[in-house]
């Protein structure tokens, strides 16, 4: 059955525009915002579009720099396309289907709100667009995020006008927006924009919060899913446990921190293999301590990784809070609002600048780079067998030299954690004033987004690595350990890599490998399969 969420301006989540944007959920307009979007036109009909009517910034202006000249009642339909004509201003590749349906369902939803001032019949046909899967082709590039994204959401508009360039996507098909608009039964397909609708549907941050939206929510699934990576990391080692001892947790008074030892503590409960009795056994390629003598403690990217992922997880959490917010803001300008004698009032602000999802994005960036570098940490010392305890140098086959192992795909892990940093220079704090000057200071969101997603898509590959090194450990070592049994989670992960990946004594295909270690990674099936034996983590 296919859901339905109503968008009421308010109570929209980023959960909410997940579903829409990959389930196909389908939206509707709450009643009382409908009533309000209409009450909110039919006084702007009435009162503000006549001529001799107040000059009122986008009403009957110009827009931007060009704010000071008049339009007449009677140019305004063709200033409404004008609008969307000069600003279909993007560059690059085209954004994927699932922002752009994010970036609709958002922009509906801040009409909801009814302080926009646009028709109901504008906000019918964004609906119905969505509803019935017409998917403007919205170039990637071109905002800096200030006056929102003017240029990606002025080629949604090319295609709710029916423009006969604009394309969109429709069932799998890219094509002109017209036959799109037909083939989904959206009639009329040239529609007309009267006042004030092309500025309240161009002047918002839809694109900056669809992809930050989306990004948050991969990037908690990410991170969580890398504390089951470091969790068989810690197995293939024999780690010590103390370190996730929840009174070192609860003394910290850090909420991500608490949760990540806690899961840690879950993954690998009931493990034999970070015992003593399984550090007692002496490893042939442990040259560094010919006879047992307690651990006490492990190197910083197994013993802080409750630390580290926390501090990340603090970070998403933030971000989290941010980003709701602006999926439930009213972001054009000017807005409208009825004063205490029951008229309305134009007020003109800057709520479409997006320095909140910029500095979200930041943060967002930053923590992913940090899970990416401490789990190349992690698999670093896989491979070394003077800091694993003794696993066999470069995880190769006997005999060693003939058999080269993984020293090679760790560098591979090591280049993508490096561009990850490169990529982490905040956007937040790169100006460059636009429009004249009239854009004097802008929040540059929309690459904050897109350089989170690079780094988000990165992600994977180190962790699959790191999922892959480790469940080689543990496969290389099953002759002499493998009567030491791993924690619930930690085992349900290893069986699924062991499916996945055709493990043999010696060097073997290297891609043969990694492809589905990244896979799995990428899709949180190795998250799934750690949560199936253990339940939902924190």
């Amino acid at each position: 059955m296919t859901q339905r969420i109503c968008l009421d301006g308010a109570t929209l989540s980023i959960d909410d525009v997940v579903r829409i944007a990959r389930a196909d959920a389908q939206v509707e307009i709450a009643d009382a915002c409908r009533a309000e979007i209409v009450r909110v036109r039919e006084y702007i009909d009435r009162h503000w579009l006549k001529e001799g009517a107040p000059a009122v910034y986008g009403f009957n202006t110009g827009v931007g720099k060009l704010k000071d000249y008049t339009i007449s009642q009677a140019d305004n339909d063709r200033f409404q396309l004008n609008i969307v004509l000069s600003h279909c201003s993007g560059i690059g590749e085209p954004a994927p289907q699932d922002v752009v349906r994010a970036m609709l369902a958002i922009r509906i939803n801040a009409f909801c709100q009814g302080v926009s001032g646009l028709r109901i019949e504008v906000v019918d046909r964004l609906v119905e667009m969505l509803n019935k899967g017409v998917h403007p082709v919205v170039p990637i590039q071109g905002s800096v995020g200030a006056s929102g994204d003017l240029a990606p959401l002025a080629h949604v508009v090319s295609v709710l006008v029916g423009h006969e360039a604009a394309e969109a996507w429709y069932q799998g098909r890219r094509m002109p927006a017209p036959q799109a608009l037909a083939q989904a039964g959206i009639a009329p397909v040239a529609f007309a924009l009267k006042a004030k609708d092309c500025l309240a549907l161009i002047n918002g941050n839809s694109l900056c919060a669809a992809m930050a939206a989306l990004n948050v929510h991969d990037a908690e699934l990410q991170t969580k899913q890398a504390d089951v990576a470091g969790a068989l990391s810690l197995e293939a080692i024999r780690g010590e446990q103390a370190a996730f001892d929840a009174r070192i947790h609860v003394a910290r008074r850090q909420r991500g921190q608490i949760d990540v030892a806690a899961n840690v503590r879950r993954i690998t409960a009931a493990s034999e293999r970070t015992t003593e009795a399984a550090r007692r056994e002496h490893l042939p390629d442990d040259v560094l301590h010919p006879t047992h003598s307690a651990r006490v403690q492990d190197q910083y990217s197994f013993r802080c990784l409750a630390q580290v992922h926390g501090a990340c997880r603090d970070n998403l959490a933030y971000a989290r809070t941010l980003i709701t917010n602006e999926l439930n803001a009213a972001t054009d300008n000017p807005l409208v609002f009825w004063d205490d004698k029951g008229q309305l009032e134009f007020l003109s602000g800057g709520n479409f600048h997006c320095e909140p999802i910029a500095f979200a994005m930041d943060i967002v960036a930053m923590s992913l780079a940090e899970i990416g570098s401490i789990s190349e940490r992690r698999l670093f010392a896989l491979c070394d067998n003077t800091l694993s305890y003794g696993l066999p140098p470069n995880l190769a086959g006997h005999p060693p030299g003939l058999n080269s192992g993984y020293a090679v795909i760790s560098c591979s892990a090591a280049a993508v954690a490096s561009e990850n940093k490169g990529l982490c220079f905040p956007a937040s704090v790169d100006n460059i004033p636009t429009k004249s000057n009239q854009e004097d200071h802008v929040s540059m969101a929309a690459w904050a987004c897109r350089k989170a997603r690079q780094i988000l898509d990165n992600l994977p590959k180190i962790v699959g690595i790191e999922f892959m090194l480790a469940a080689r450990a543990i496969f290389l070592t099953e002759g002499q350990l493998g009567r030491f049994a791993l924690g619930t989670g930690t085992a349900a992960a290893y069986r699924a890599l062991r499916d996945a990946i055709p493990f043999q004594p010696n060097d073997s295909y290297m891609p043969a490998q990694t492809g589905p270690a990244i896979r799995l990674t990428a899709s949180c099936a190795l998250l799934d399969a750690a949560e199936r034996a253990v339940g939902k983590l924190d």
